[in-house]
């Protein structure tokens, strides 16, 4: 069962097959409409209501939450602090206005999840790298927020893999090229662009890195070691090995993955991030594709691809 509510994309059709598909460069009325987020999150006061014994039952009022719902179908959506900012749905969107105007920026994917508690759009920059065997990486701009509290509104860039449609996080030192702002903060679209300015460059020593962990060769001992290393339960069990995911992984090292066998990728660190990062985002267990990417997107899965770029920075630093 998938967790979209609806979406709207260009190009290839996204990871569960489903949404409407749009020809290039629409306005952003258009997105709004076709991705589902034509509607504002609406707040009212959270009532209750006591039953007496000896007399009709009274409602009260909770003032320090507040309930959030659907403008549209009036749905339930969370309740919150009273001092929760809310983000809308629109303004997602209307972040790109400019972006996709005056500086090459392309919608390519949005969409909400679960009923529209989140809600997320992803453009192209319109940077672009092709490594050895033409393996091409395209840079991204994620821009997703959540109204029930799970996710802060975050700004990232990310790279995808086009062979294999891998993402990851373009953030290199000290969180460059993520921005988050806290639902206890009013979201100001201005001021996280000028932040995520500072941080364009990063694309440009991405790029570096990538082209050095192509030419880094892995010998099988530290395969193994690097994935027994990333790819734990976490949780409770941190340090217990998920063997099964570790076996997988492998396999897509050795050849099974999409590209592993490129110039690129055959025996190198590259190939070896690129194989932890195909198994998030496409073979890690979970409930649906949809959980699955919003993990590898902001959750274990993103966390797990973390630790993988940590550790074949090791191997070049």
């Amino acid at each position: 069962m998938h967790q979209v509510e609806e979406m709207a994309y260009v190009g290839r059709r996204p990871w569960h097959r489903l949404g409407n598909q749009l020809e290039r460069h629409q306005p952003i009325e258009v997105w709004r409409q076709k991705a589902g987020m034509d509607w504002k999150i609406e707040e009212s006061e959270v009532h209750y209501m006591s039953w007496p014994t000896d007399t009709q039952g009274l409602i009260h009022s909770f003032s320090d939450q507040k309930v959030l719902y659907r403008s549209d179908t009036q749905a339930p959506l969370a309740v919150v602090s009273k001092r929760f900012q809310v983000v809308q749905p629109g303004e997602i969107l209307e972040f790109y206005r400019d972006l996709t105007a005056l500086h090459g920026f392309e919608l390519e994917t949005a969409g909400v999840l679960r009923g529209g508690r989140k809600f997320w759009a992803l453009a192209r920059t319109g940077q672009s790298t092709v490594l050895p065997g033409k393996d091409r990486v395209d840079g991204y701009l994620l821009l997703a927020s959540a109204c029930d509290g799970t996710l802060a509104t975050t700004a990232q860039f990310t790279s995808v893999r086009v062979v294999c449609n891998n993402t990851l996080q373009i953030a290199l030192n000290k969180g460059e090229g993520v921005v988050k702002v806290p639902h206890r903060s009013t979201f100001n679209p201005e001021w996280v662009k000028g932040k995520l300015g500072l941080s364009v460059a990063a694309w440009g020593g991405f790029v570096d890195r990538m082209k050095v962990l192509c030419e880094c060769p892995v010998d099988p001992d530290t395969v193994d070691g690097l994935l027994r290393r990333v790819l734990t339960y976490g949780g409770a069990n941190p340090n217990l090995v998920n063997e099964q995911a570790v076996a997988g992984t492998r396999a897509l090292y050795e050849g099974a993955g999409h590209g592993a066998l490129l110039a690129s990728s055959r025996g190198t660190a590259w190939g070896l991030l690129n194989s932890l990062t195909e198994y998030v985002d496409h073979h890690r267990r979970a409930r649906s594709e949809d959980h699955r990417r919003d993990a590898a997107w902001f959750g274990q899965g993103a966390a797990i691809k973390q630790r993988a770029w940590d550790e074949v920075m090791r191997l070049i630093a």
